[in-house]
């Protein structure tokens, strides 16, 4: 299964470089019910391979000056402190419960993902912040990072573009240094109650880079759109999986059948007038996709 696991992880890899964000969502669930990890190694697990390929993603961003470092520092300070006590938090905390959370994370991941996001393009240098925001921002993110090992790049984004004043391809850019801060961080609080197996996480890490850089090449070729919208339909169907397995399976049932129901209902309404759900699903297309 570990041959298994590694090949998995270059198609993580290929959609985080697809994505520019979103594939680490599928860590977790691959190290706990295919390498058979426990919870917590799984996310401690995971939130090594976040951080490292967030590294490397922020290295091209910023040699092309999409990167905005003093924003980038304060939020992602404060995210360290929360995903480090996130980390430290976990030990007295259920592994059934965070992945019970960490399904929640993948709904509303995915959720923010077929939503999208107004374009937003605010004019500011990063030098007048309201710093007490970012702070609170960071610590709370950061504190959700530790706990079940999501990077929150769907959060980290707007939270930089609206509260730090950052124009959209800077918001980018600066969060991957956020996520790779916070995600290093909890890695620190998770050690000091977690093993982790060093060759497996060092062999799917570097999976999912390798994955990373190829989805990176293979963007040109298609509908980010489109890609992001079907990625989230499939988080979707992933959350309904692991509520199965750590809920029950009427749970899961359940989870699964909505999102049938809603995937049915957004199709009928993108193709036929009469929908008189149509304007919310049209509004929602007229947005940009999430981080």
């Amino acid at each position: 299964m570990i041959a298994v696991t590694i090949g998995l992880a270059v198609f993580v890899g290929i959609a985080l470089g697809l994505l520019g964000g979103g594939g680490s969502i599928l860590t977790v669930p691959l190290l706990a019910y295919v390498a058979g990890m426990d919870a917590k190694q799984a996310i401690a697990t995971s939130l090594l391979v976040v951080g490292v390929t967030s590294a490397i993603g922020a290295i091209s961003h910023a040699r092309a000056g999409r990167v905005q470092w003093r924003t980038g520092l304060i939020f992602g300070a404060a995210g360290m402190a929360g995903a480090y006590g996130g980390g430290l938090l976990a030990q007295f905390i259920p592994g059934t419960v965070l992945l019970i959370g960490f399904a929640v994370m993948m709904i509303a991941t995915a959720i923010a993902m077929l939503r999208g996001r107004k374009n937003i393009d605010t004019p500011g240098d990063g030098h007048h912040l309201p710093v007490p925001k970012i702070i609170a921002e960071g610590l709370v993110v950061g504190l959700v990072t530790g706990l079940v090992g999501a990077g929150g790049g769907f959060l980290v984004v707007p939270a930089l573009a609206l509260l730090g004043g950052l124009p959209m391809p800077i918001a980018v850019g600066t969060s991957l240094i956020v996520i790779a801060m916070k995600s290093f961080a909890g890695l620190g609080g998770y050690l000091a109650s977690v093993h982790i197996n060093w060759t497996v996480a060092l062999a799917v890490t570097a999976a999912a880079v390798l994955g990373a850089l190829i989805g990176a090449r293979l963007t040109a070729m298609v509908n980010p759109d489109a890609l992001r919208k079907g990625f989230g339909w499939f988080v979707l169907a992933m959350s309904s999986v692991i509520l199965a397995q750590e809920i029950h399976p009427a749970v899961g049932l359940s989870t699964a059948a909505l999102t049938a129901i809603a995937a049915v209902v957004v199709y009928v309404c993108r193709h036929y007038e009469r929908c008189p759900l149509r304007r919310l699903t049209a509004s929602s297309a007229q947005r940009t996709p999430a981080a």
